[in-house]
């Protein structure tokens, strides 16, 4: 019989997508107000994996990743993504969103996205919230799912990911990692 325990707290991140950098850095503050100062930020980069939300937002799509400094509890990523919602809402205009903030969970085993959408690989959480599997740790790296997004599959975010792996690994324990190099050989 299993002994249910409370898991490790993960490294919020986030997927922001955007066109105009004011609105960005509009979003980009309101989400350091709620969940604390980042330590990780790609740079924006143009968004071109899919056409889905340039009729919602327009063309030109921005993307970048953020994570966080203060790991979270698993537990809270529907409240997360509530109010990333809820900052999508304050900076609509005439019912159209002008940016995208999709939250997620980055643990030493997974990372999983927050959505308000039901398919097969999505368990549902509450709120209306679901967690999407994304990607899973697997020999030594994050590796892609079937269902994982073509943003997500970049060779540079899986790289950055690791990264970030590792220091939520030096958070929790307070002692650096033993294998430093990736698999593969030096950075």
């Amino acid at each position: 019989m299993s002994r249910p325990k409370e898991p490790p707290s993960a490294k919020l991140i986030m997927g922001m997508l955007f066109r105009d950098a004011r609105v960005h850095r509009q979003a980009l503050a309101a989400a350091t107000d709620l969940f604390g100062p980042l330590d990780f930020a790609t740079e924006p980069e143009p968004f071109h994996f899919t056409t889905y939300y340039d009729r919602e937002m327009g063309p030109g799509i921005l993307r970048r990743t953020i994570g966080f400094l203060d790991p979270v509890r698993p537990e809270s990523l529907p409240d997360i993504k509530l109010r990333t919602n809820g900052i999508e809402d304050r900076l609509a205009v005439d019912g159209k969103r002008q940016v995208n903030l999709d939250p997620g969970l980055l643990s030493e085993e997974r990372i999983i996205l927050a959505s308000g959408k039901n398919y097969t690989h999505r368990v549902y959480l509450r709120d209306g919230i679901y967690a999407d599997l994304t990607l899973i740790y697997q020999k030594g790296a994050y590796q892609c799912l079937p269902w994982t997004y073509p943003d997500y599959r970049s060779p540079i975010l899986l790289h950055f990911f690791g990264i970030l792996r590792r220091k939520l690994a030096f958070q929790r324990s307070g002692k650096l990692p033993r294998k430093i190099v990736p698999q593969g050989g030096p950075i």
